[in-house]
């Protein structure tokens, strides 16, 4: 029972920790609203000596100066977010969690301080604090992940509420920006996120293991508080059998129907990394997530054309839309609790007719990967539409489908591929898509230059892409029916 407690512990501090630090680099546009109020970058909009007459527009016109150095330093911390996911990754698997948890910690505080410490005249510090403030938050969110592996059953809904978690602390930043109109300094506010280190630190040592969570877990694990000075000598052996039995997890087809004496060695990461199944979930996740990051970043164009350029009507929807990604944290587990509960069934199905676990953890999986793909499509559909109204619709598939994207991919890694490659290959497929989604540039350059602002050819091509995604759950449907239409030899 007092194991059962510190899971429970461990879990709620982690949802809390996610939900409050993890991921608030993307509520950026509640900050802007702070750092343009303390006048930062505002030199850019100072209209030019003997222009009098003139002054609000050219201010208008030169602060357009001043909105790219905010996009700047958003897109290079949102970039960060995506590219560094891949070294840090490998922090995590080579140093363990409590290595990498003091690493994002201080990387975290550092940033924090920074910001705290910024003003008008040192404005350029923000193009170092944030992304480093994004490169915290996302390994804060890696070492959390794992906690899904002390809930067996509930493994995948753990996870995807994690990731769900991550994507509703934007609303911390919306929180600054409420209390700095109360007479909360942001100086005050981000001094507060630095001191909540101290708790970071607390749990990182008296909740968290020293090493990685395994899968399945060892009868009576223990960690962090309940553990005292580490792993005992008894708990070693079962560690290396849990370890063996996820090499062998893990294996082909092929490699499962082998007899004992003809097993074959564990393969390695990079056999993982050019496989078919890497590759196809790679592809889902980058054409999802390139048009998730170019509706954000396009949305204000997009209102203030429907809405006739009516300035209050744009800040109604954006409100809106601001207000639904509050709600990430309850749809993201949906996905996590489907993939569970299909798997439990087929693992019932399993013990009847002797199939292997791997066939069954991708067999849950296919559902997942197909509603998300729809979802997507919906998204985009009604994004396409020119009714106003109708952006209620699409505001709502937009944040149930980035919720179900991304606790959906982190699940999905961990149910196709053994669990000690996991952080180098979240890590490296968040990266290759980040690279992707480096087109909704020249993506947005071709909407404003050649198309003259219409949309459509880009909409229908996206469309076009959308459906490529589904060929990867129909891959996996496929691979698992023909495992199962041919079950392994008897030895």
């Amino acid at each position: 029972m007092a194991g059962r407690g510190l899971y429970v512990a461990t879990l709620l501090t982690g949802l809390l920790e996610c939900l409050g630090f993890a991921g608030v680099v993307f509520g950026w546009d509640s900050l802007v609203f702070v750092f343009k109020a303390e006048h930062y970058f505002e030199e850019l909009c100072e209209p030019n000596a003997g222009l009098l007459g003139n002054a609000t527009e050219q201010a208008a016109e030169d602060c357009n100066a001043q909105y790219e150095k905010f996009s700047l330093v958003f897109t290079l911390a949102s970039s960060m977010n995506n590219f560094m996911t891949f070294p840090t990754s490998y922090i995590f698997d080579r140093f363990k969690t409590t290595v990498a948890r003091l690493i994002a910690i201080f990387l975290y505080t550092s940033a924090t301080l920074t910001i705290a410490f910024t003003s008008a005249g040192s404005t350029v510090l923000l193009f170092l604090a944030m992304p480093v403030l994004s490169v915290g938050g996302i390994l804060l969110l890696l070492t959390n992940l794992q906690i899904g592996n002390l809930f067996g059953k509930h493994r995948s809904t753990i996870i995807t509420l994690y990731n769900g978690a991550f994507d509703s602390s934007s609303a911390v930043f919306l929180i600054i920006k409420l209390l700095y109109e109360q007479g909360i300094s942001l100086r005050a506010s981000f001094i507060f996120l630095s001191v909540c280190s101290a708790w970071h630190v607390t749990r990182t040592f008296l909740l968290m293991p020293r090493g990685h969570i395994p899968y399945p877990l060892p009868p009576n694990y223990s960690y962090g508080l309940c553990s005292g000075n580490g792993p005992t000598k008894e708990e070693k052996p079962a560690e290396h059998e849990n370890r063996e039995l996820q090499s062998k997890e893990f294996l082909s087809p092929k490699e499962e129907i082998l007899g004992p004496g003809q097993q074959q060695k564990p393969r390695s990461f990079w056999s993982y990394v050019f496989s078919q199944r890497f590759a196809w979930h790679l592809v889902w996740l980058s054409v999802i997530q390139l048009y998730h990051y170019l509706f954000i970043g396009t949305l204000n164009s997009l209102l203030t054309s429907l809405a006739g350029r009516d300035r209050v009507i744009v800040s109604t929807y954006t409100n809106a839309f601001a207000i639904t990604q509050f709600f990430g944290v309850l749809c993201a587990p949906w996905n996590g609790l489907l993939m569970d509960r299909l798997r439990q069934k087929y693992q019932k199905e399993a013990k009847r007719t002797g199939s292997s676990t791997s066939m069954v953890a991708l067999h849950s999986a296919v559902p997942s990967l197909t509603l998300t793909s729809l979802l997507c499509l919906g998204f985009i559909i009604c994004a396409s539409v020119p009714v106003l109204r109708l952006q209620y619709v699409t505001f709502i598939l937009q944040v149930i489908s980035r919720s179900f994207l991304y606790g959906g991919n982190a699940a999905f890694l961990t149910l196709a591929f053994p669990s000690e490659h996991f952080g180098k290959l979240f890590g490296l497929v968040m990266a290759l898509s980040g690279v992707v989604s480096l087109l909704q540039f020249p993506i947005f350059t071709l909407i404003k230059g050649p198309l003259q602002n219409d949309p459509f050819y880009v909409n229908v091509m996206l469309i076009l892409a959308t459906l490529l995604t589904f060929v990867h759950p129909f891959l996996l449907y496929w691979e698992c029916r023909a495992h199962k239409e041919s079950p392994p030899a008897v030895a």
